[in-house]
């Protein structure tokens, strides 16, 4: 049986899972960790007889208990794409991130844990508070490096379990229009209506917007914010996690989601995000590409609404907390105004 939570651990599976000698571990404790909506992660720290026994903390991500959850999970995905992540990707790409050190699921993937290196002393960033544009530098080293290695490869497609599951395309098609229409109303009294009505006039041009093709598909984190990013005491590297929601897209997507959604001030951030672009391409060149400019700089502006759609997708999808309001409205804020900046709705 696979434990899905803490409670369901021993110091026996702990250290079968960790290739630990039988006996060796005195004991553990249990405490949750990050902000995650569709999953739940716990820092677990371990207690060896013996020093050197093995490692002092790790974190073990598990599936939400939230029956609704799960199945919005299981509808896109979720589960499968972060397990295939550190079964095969992460082998190949080189972007920082937690070193897998067990993985075990059920057929369908439903149930599942993963024992995660712990990145402490690194921390999350605070989707609330914004990024530092050091951390927001930092993140686009990392998106280069994960975008890089298959930047415009079609072999990407050949991943059977990354290849996107017809039903997800067609949820988001069908369910956008009246989650938008709730969404509209739960956030009434905290959005501008000028955010409000172009998400209106976004969502009446969903269809474009998802039928459109990138220039240079690549491997895609596609929820590429603070939140899921571990930053050094310094700012200095960047470390992503949460890759629930990994496809083939446009790698500048999600530099457009970084920068609409983790930037708190919109005059910082139209100050800063063609150099921030820029910096980005150079990041890629370094590492062997040669983008097209003119085209990423146009892609920025059509992704800016990615953000938009996640927050608001989301924000109608996983179970209910002060803090996930607020941070959906501020996740729905930030990219609309970056999006009305840039004139995105113009390319639709």
């Amino acid at each position: 049986m696979i434990p899905t939570h803490p409670d369901a651990m021993t110091t026996a599976w702990l250290e079968q899972a960790l290739a630990a000698p039988r006996h060796s571990l005195a004991g553990f404790s249990a405490t949750p960790i990050g902000t995650g909506q569709m999953s739940k992660s716990f820092r677990l720290a371990l207690e060896w007889k013996e020093a050197g026994g093995g490692p002092t903390s790790i974190v073990a991500k598990c599936p939400a208990s939230d029956e609704g959850t799960r199945s919005i999970a299981q509808a896109l995905n979720c589960y499968t794409l972060e397990l295939g992540w550190y079964r095969e990707l992460s082998h190949t790409i080189s972007v920082n991130c937690p070193q897998c050190l067990f993985q075990d699921s059920s057929h369908d993937d439903l149930d599942f844990v993963l024992l995660l290196e712990d990145m402490a002393p690194a921390r999350q960033g605070d989707q609330l508070a914004g990024a530092s544009i050091p951390q927001i530098e930092a993140a686009l080293r990392q998106a280069a490096r994960l975008h890089a290695p298959y930047w415009a490869d079609l072999r990407l497609n050949d991943i059977a379990w990354l290849r996107p599951k017809d039903s997800s395309g067609n949820m988001v098609r069908m369910l956008m229009p009246p989650l938008f229409l709730q969404f509209r109303e739960r956030y009434a009294n905290r959005l501008s209506s000028d955010i409000l009505e172009m998400g209106a006039a976004f969502v009446a041009r969903l269809d474009k917007y998802l039928d459109y093709v990138p220039n240079a598909p690549t491997a895609q984190h596609r929820d590429f914010r603070i939140d899921n990013i571990l930053f050094s005491p310094d700012a200095g590297e960047a470390h992503i996690v949460d890759w629930q929601t990994l496809g083939v897209g446009s790698g500048i997507a999600d530099v457009a989601y970084l920068i609409g959604t983790s930037i708190a001030d919109p005059k910082e951030r139209a100050k800063e995000e063609q150099r921030l672009v820029d910096y980005y391409a150079n990041q890629l060149v370094n590492l062997g590409v040669i983008p097209n400019t003119v085209q990423i700089w146009r892609e920025y502006k059509l992704y800016a609404f990615s953000g938009f759609l996640m927050a608001v997708f989301a924000a109608m999808n996983v179970g209910r907390t002060e803090r996930g309001d607020e941070m959906f409205a501020v996740m729905t804020e930030r990219p609309a105004w970056q999006a009305l900046h840039l004139g995105s709705l113009s390319l639709l």
